[in-house]
């Protein structure tokens, strides 16, 4: 009877079968991009975010990540690239404050690189977005890295006289490096 007790609460509670989310160290973490104007590269981060990742090598199909942005956080280089990120044309901070990631398909790929496929969502738009990514696990957790190009204009980031790719560059590449502890 106890056995059937204790399997039941484990059934109900999402534990059985199923790693458990944990959180990226904030201080051992990064969400980096890398974006060219005038034809040369520039390098900013989210300096707020929020990372909880369930991922077992071993059994990728049970992984899980939920990943938030606050990008009113943004370090884009420069003061006024910072206040300028936040304008309507480019991240509208005011009406849409974060931008989210959240998967539970991955795909091993070989080698300790995974593909993560989930809904992305950024500024009112939401859609499929698979993440390439690989995993270093060390004696106290696990580093979780990669990168991938995004493009501004399909997510409406950089909108108007910003549109011109002659001055911004339409492909962004997103780089994250996130810790999560055993």
């Amino acid at each position: 009877m106890r056995r059937t007790a204790l399997f039941l609460s484990l059934l109900a509670a999402g534990t059985l079968g199923q790693a458990q989310a944990a959180p990226a160290d904030p201080a051992k973490s990064s969400v980096k991009f890398v974006f060219t104007q005038m034809n040369v590269p520039v390098e900013g981060q989210f300096k707020k975010f929020s990372a909880d990742i369930a991922f077992d090598t071993a059994k990728p199909d049970t992984g899980k990540v939920n990943i938030a942005v606050d990008l009113a956080a943004t370090d884009a280089g420069s003061s006024d690239a910072n206040q300028a990120v936040q304008m309507k044309e480019w991240f509208n901070t005011s009406s849409y404050p974060k931008a989210t990631f959240s998967a539970n398909q991955f795909k091993p790929l070989g080698g300790g690189k995974f593909s993560a496929t989930g809904q992305f969502s950024v500024k009112g738009k939401t859609a499929n977005l698979t993440v390439p990514f690989t995993v270093k696990p060390d004696a106290k957790g696990s580093w979780y890295e990669g990168s991938f190009p995004l493009s501004r204009l399909a997510w409406k980031i950089g909108e108007g006289e910003w549109s011109d790719v002659g001055a911004v560059a339409d492909a962004v590449q997103v780089k994250f490096k996130l810790y999560v502890a055993k």
